[in-house]
């Protein structure tokens, strides 16, 4: 009994290592536009040349002045004289001139400053000292917009996340817990483990960050909260699970645990093993974000299955068979049985393998032609579930100057070539004006105002056009950001996806020794991302009201998606290949497989999807739709693909289904050799 001990040891020591660590992680993340983007990118060559020319990267706002039946002369007096105290009290670009609108209800003041060192603590007091002194009333609105402002509003919704995801996430396993436990203590042990996991995961990414320079975004951590939170949990359902039904043949608790670890340790081992391994085809992206999301992702994936595998088993020895109170399973019991939904939804499945198969394939099949109804690519004014001061003063913007895009162009030109490329943009199709700015470093900065609003069509096919005439020169900014974010999320689409496929196979093929039963697993989990998507494309905008889809939602949520469902695959199928090792029967082995396996696999999918779920309450439309859709497919693949069609597939194709390994030319036994009871333990 000293092992646990030491086991608990341990742990403490590294708890108490990992905390001062994990405190710092908040500290490194980064969550500009340009630091998802890949780093040969058109827009984030000319942010690093902006960062390097005099003053560093400049800051630049809109202040809007606007009244709905037309400015006053006040209003243009209030607005000159903020303008100019904002001047005098900052180094700024040049003095802040209005353009009005032609409607007369407008007014903007570009308004940039370039004071040397700054960093992100002082761009957004810069961006909450113009807020404070640029102030309405009596009908005039002012608003604070431009890039500064954006940046500045989307740090500080990153920086909310932290906390109430923590909170909620634990409050909803928590609750769940209590529920499927059934006990006022045994909950605790499990939350507590994934607590201590989530900790360790944060210290180790800090670590990698610090030495390999990964970068970590607060949509990463999130997730990797997320994902220590729920495989985390259902490892510990599993192993729970297992373990009390050992304390009914072992009279030590140690003894028990020893042989629950040894009946489904292998199994855990190896989920996690291929969720991990899913994961890091991540680092093959060329989107900056999602590269650093897979280590960042694979770690809390791990620290879950190091904690869950050591940590929790030692505590449950420690504490003994009184931690499951009030339902304390007894040496040598019989225990109690009752009839299973799982066998009933087996049996039919059993019965008509080939109708069901058809019809959950033709289900699937319609649900996921919704995904040609998902909105187009999401606006960065789109991006925010509540509308910060910085998107309603683009929107105020772009009513009110129909006919020239707020947004600025950014190139950058050689300065020896500046004049040439400057006459040359002016002469663009699209551009209305052109303004030169800094130099320095051998590079010219140019201003460059289109005819469109910023983010559409017409913008685009500008950005376009210049980099096509302008060789030698970058052309960046805001808009031209978001071509290129979504353009590296179209090509990592195409170079992820079959990486994770050929992975998760591999893993499976080799997990199983069979072809066939690792191909219904792929083939499964892919048809579910499709339903998923084209759920969410029956309800992101006609029911939420989204106005787009985050460009990076395919392939983030079908790693997610594949990975974790082939987790509950390899749970199920493991069974399966287990009972038909022992000689039962393919249909006994099928059935038998999903009775026992049923109620463990329906709450660790119930667990996960209600911790992806939590993302859905998040302020971005990134997190809430990416949160939404691998919910919903958690919860296909727990309910629909599991149990019917994967069970059905295994019952359809007998022994087929382990070919070509040894088991497929094990001879028959008939099925009524061993027939599945329909009953399961409670």
């Amino acid at each position: 009994m000293l092992l646990p001990w030491a086991i608990l040891a341990l742990w403490v020591a590294a708890a108490a290592l990992a905390g001062p660590l994990s405190g710092r992680l908040g500290g490194v993340q980064t969550n500009h536009a340009v630091d998802y983007l890949p780093a040969s990118a058109d827009s984030t060559q000319v942010a690093k040349i902006q960062d390097a020319l005099p003053g560093g990267e400049a800051t630049e706002l809109v202040v809007v002045y606007h009244r709905d039946g037309g400015l006053t002369a006040a209003d243009r007096a209030l607005a000159a004289e903020q303008t100019a105290e904002v001047a005098r009290g900052h180094a700024l670009t040049g003095t802040p001139r209005p353009v009005p609108s032609e409607d007369g209800t407008t007014l903007m003041y570009p308004v940039a400053t370039v004071e040397p060192g700054q960093d992100d603590d002082a761009r957004t007091a810069f961006v909450d000292e113009v807020r404070a002194v640029a102030e309405g009333g009596g009908g005039l609105s002012v608003e604070v917009g431009g890039p500064g402002a954006r940046n500045t509003d989307a740090q500080k919704v990153y920086g909310s996340l932290g906390g109430p995801l923590l909170y909620t996430t634990v409050a909803v396993v928590a609750i769940l817990l209590i529920v499927i436990y059934r006990s006022p203590l045994l909950w605790l042990v499990p939350l507590v483990v994934a607590g201590v996991a989530d900790a360790l995961s944060m210290a180790l990414v800090y670590g990698l960050n610090r030495g390999f320079d990964i970068t970590v975004t607060s949509q990463s951590s999130a997730v990797m909260t997320i994902l220590v939170f729920g495989v985390g949990t259902d490892y510990a359902l599993l192993l729970v699970s297992r373990y009390r039904e050992e304390l009914s043949r072992f009279a030590r608790p140690y003894d028990a645990m020893t042989a629950a670890l040894r009946g489904c340790g292998p199994a855990i081992v190896a989920s996690s093993g291929t969720v991990a391994a899913g994961l890091l085809c991540l680092l093959a992206a060329d989107l900056t974000s999602s590269r650093g999301m897979g280590p960042i992702a694979a770690v809390g994936v791990l620290c879950a299955l190091l904690a869950m595998t050591t940590l929790l088993p030692a505590l449950l020895v420690l504490l003994g068979r009184r931690v499951f109170w009030p339902l304390i399973p007894a040496y040598g019991s019989v225990p109690r049985q009752r009839r299973s939904l799982f066998a009933v939804m087996g049996g039919s499945a059993g019965r008509r393998p080939l109708a069901v198969l058809a019809c959950g394939g033709v289900l699937l099949g319609a649900l996921a032609l919704g995904a040609f109804h998902l909105p187009g690519d999401l606006k960065q004014k789109d991006s925010f579930s509540s509308k910060p001061e910085s998107i309603t003063a683009m929107e105020t913007l772009a009513a009110a100057y129909p006919g020239r895009s707020t947004q600025p162009i950014t190139v950058m030109a050689p300065t020896d070539r500046a004049g040439a490329v400057l006459a040359k943009a002016r002469a663009t199709e699209g551009v209305a004006a052109v303004e030169r700015g800094r130099s320095g470093g051998g590079w010219t900065e140019l201003s460059v105002a289109a005819t469109d609003r910023p983010e559409s069509a017409g913008e685009r096919a500008t950005v376009e056009a210049l980099r096509d005439s302008l060789d030698g020169s970058h052309v960046g900014g805001p808009g031209a950001q978001q071509m290129d974010a979504e353009t590296a999320d179209a090509r990592d689409l195409r170079t992820v996806v079959p990486l994770v496929l050929a992975s998760v196979l591999l893993i499976l093929i080799a997990l199983l020794r069979s072809l066939v039963a690792p191909l219904l697993l792929v083939v499964a989990v892919v048809a579910v991302w499709g339903a998923s998507l084209g759920i969410g494309g029956l309800v992101f905008e006609p029911l939420l009201g989204m106005k787009g889809t985050d460009s990076g939602l395919p392939l983030l949520s079908f790693v997610f998606l594949v990975a974790l469902g082939v987790d509950y695959g390899i749970f199920l199928m493991h069974r399966v290949r287990e009972e038909t090792v022992s000689g039962a029967a393919p249909t006994a082995a099928a059935l038998t497989a999903l009775r026992t396996t049923g109620g463990v696999i329906a709450s660790a999918g119930l667990v996960l999807a209600a911790t992806f779920a939590v993302l859905t309450n998040m302020p971005m439309v990134s997190l809430v739709q990416m949160g939404f859709v691998v919910a919903v497919g958690v919860l296909l693949d727990t309910f629909l693909v599991r149990t019917y069609l994967v069970t059905s597939a295994s019952v359809a194709l007998q022994r087929k289904i382990w070919w070509p390994g040894a088991l497929s030319r094990t001879p028959a036994v008939p099925d009524g050799a061993r027939e599945p009871e329909l009953l399961t333990i409670a």
